[in-house]
């Protein structure tokens, strides 16, 4: 393998992502714990000392983390860390919040045990006011991570990693702060904006009864100062300037409880189907036709893995995607911090959010034959699926609501995306009313790819080895989605994760056959699909990832490798074929 080392690695400070990580709940009272800490590995339960230092929050087969270690099933892997609270910062309530520890996690706080965690990918908090001691913090963690050799949710890790599946990450992966409450305090937001009845309903979660003082501003300007009685209410907007992803306009908000205040936003948009004039099921983004173009999104960095380097590395990411045309990301299998939902938010790119994959199986070429033969197993057949480990299915249920849970108030999020190609599906018609039942304020691709249980919003498709062609009669009940297709690959020497052989679904060797063939792939199968109805579209993907090099971006950053005015061009076509589709009856 090769070090690859983003420029946002570059003079990488002890502390790294010191941002506010939560911009949607966001107060004054914040304590960053991001920085070294005392690390060991060991086959033992218990230790006695630490022999090394690890930088949080990067897991320890990092290399920003200094340990570059694969961490296996039967390790366990220590934490520990010391602190001392400033004066005054110690209110009534003190949480200690970590967005990720993968996987099973075990907290102690001054030598008493306050939490034991399962999930690699949910964030957790742990009101550790009992356990303070003289404003002074010990805090331990014990982590087992077991990867892809249990029915855990692992999303692309594996411990044999090649070609699609990538390196296991373990211990913690996002940041880690504390914040310090009044008694009476908000402990959580429901924002749900209601587009055609011109208002936004708040709701405030409080861990006492009192009244709330609500403002909402546009840049800056107070629009609407509100007082709850019951901790919820509508808050009406004569006017206001609709959220897209070509004019993201935000709305913040302030909230206030005695001496509790928090800061938010809120975006004015809707989600939708229905048929369009020649009963085409489209999507509908603000009660008008939309075609969504978007690239697919693993989240892995060169350096960080699962963690990026630096919040600019996530933005820039964003940008260049805009830049090339793209109005929409696929995060895959992989939940993010919530700073990157939040770039998307203020930036303007719609994003289909994967819940995280986990399967008792290893092989996928199964599920992935019958889907070239659009042949479509009952996903009940659990032993088939890989989820016959009924403690597996009940994860995968809590770790989902928890992701409903927390990215709720996201104002890009479009679509939810239970399931993908079968990888540990089951019950998705049931989990599908789940989630329905839980928002219904977004769309549902119920299961990308393959396995189609004939439920949810998108007749969702992935094409790699065959011409792209759809049927109109298929976007008669649900849209026509290209869920995956392209993942063209073009090997950079210098930006190589590992020599040798490249993974791609098609390999060119230099940049104007990859382009041209780009071009073809575009132009000669996708266009015409529009006009059998196609309204969606995920290329695969964002960047290089390890050895599968078939991303816009190498997997370092440094080198994109498309022309950004070919990419424009094609959007452009693209959605004036879109257009034109739309009224072609009319034209008759």
């Amino acid at each position: 393998m090769n070090q690859l080392i983003t420029t946002y690695a570059q003079n990488l400070p002890d502390q790294a992502l010191t941002e506010y990580p939560r911009p949607q709940l966001k107060r004054d009272s914040y304590l960053n714990l991001n920085g070294y800490w005392d690390f060991a590995i060991s086959k033992e339960e218990n230790i006695t000392s630490y022999d090394r230092k690890i930088k949080v929050p990067f897991s320890p087969e990092s290399v920003l983390s200094g340990i570059s270690e694969i961490i296996y099933p039967d390790d366990y892997i220590f934490y520990h860390k010391t602190l001392t609270f400033e004066p005054g910062f110690i209110k009534d309530t003190t949480i200690l919040h970590f967005g990720a520890v993968d996987q099973t996690c075990d907290v102690w706080i001054n030598d008493r045990h306050a939490r034991h965690h399962v999930g690699g990918f949910t964030p957790f908090s742990i009101d550790i006011t009992p356990f303070i001691q003289n404003e002074h913090l010990d805090i331990k963690l014990r982590v087992q991570d077991v990867s892809d050799t249990s029915y855990h949710l692992t999303g692309k890790q594996r411990l044999d990693h090649q070609g699609i599946w990538y390196t296991p990450q373990s211990g913690i992966w996002q940041t880690v702060w504390i914040e310090s409450l009044p008694k009476i305090h908000i402990q959580d937001l429901k924002i749900i904006p209601q587009f055609d009845d011109h208002k936004v309903h708040i709701s405030v979660q409080l861990s006492e009864p009192a009244d709330v003082k609500v403002k909402v501003y546009y840049q800056n300007i107070l629009l609407n100062e509100t007082l709850f009685i019951n901790q919820q209410g509508d808050i009406k907007l004569d006017s206001f300037y609709p959220w897209t992803p070509e004019n993201p306009e935000l709305y913040d908000l302030e909230i206030e409880v005695e001496d509790d205040v928090v800061r938010s936003y809120f975006g004015m948009r809707s989600f939708t189907m229905k048929l369009d004039q020649n009963k085409i099921m489209r999507f509908y983004l603000n009660n008008e036709p939309y075609f969504q173009s978007g690239v697919l999104d693993q989240g892995y960095y060169s350096d960080g893995l699962l963690t990026q380097p630096s919040d600019q590395a996530m933005i820039d990411d964003i940008i260049a995607m805009k830049k090339l045309g793209f109005n929409m990301l696929r995060k895959h299998i992989k939940i993010e911090p919530m700073r990157w939902y939040y770039h998307c938010d203020r930036l303007g790119m719609l994003v289909w959010q994967d819940m995280v994959s986990g399967s008792e199986r290893k092989d996928i070429m199964f599920h992935g034959a019958l889907g070239l033969m659009n042949i479509h197993l009952n996903d009940q057949w659990y032993l088939i699926f890989g989820r016959k480990n009924k403690e597996g299915r009940a994860l995968y249920e809590k770790d989902l609501n928890t992701m409903l849970q927390e990215l709720k108030n996201v104002v890009s999020i479009a679509v939810w995306v239970p399931f993908n190609e079968a990888w540990g599906q089951f019950d998705s018609k049931r989990i599908t009313s789940i989630i329905r039942s839980v928002d219904n304020t977004r769309l549902i691709d119920h299961a990308s790819g393959w396995a189609d249980q004939g439920v949810g919003d998108f007749y969702s498709r992935h094409i790699y080895f065959k011409k792209i062609k759809f049927k109109k009669k298929n976007a008669k009940k649900r849209i026509l989605a290209l869920t995956e297709f392209g993942g063209y690959s073009l090997p950079l020497d210098g930006h190589r994760y590992q020599d040798g052989p490249a993974f791609g679904y098609k390999v060119f060797l230099e940049q104007p056959a990859f382009q041209e063939a780009l071009i073809h792939l575009y132009e000669k199968e996708v266009f015409p699909a529009i006009d059998q109805g196609l309204s969606v579209l995920v290329y695969t993907q964002v960047t290089d990832v390890e050895n599968e090099v078939n991303g816009f971006l190498t997997y370092d950053r440094k080198v994109c490798k498309v022309d950004r005015d070919v990419m424009v061009k094609l959007h452009q076509d693209l959605q004036e074929r879109f257009v034109a589709s739309l009224f072609v009856a009319s034209l008759k």
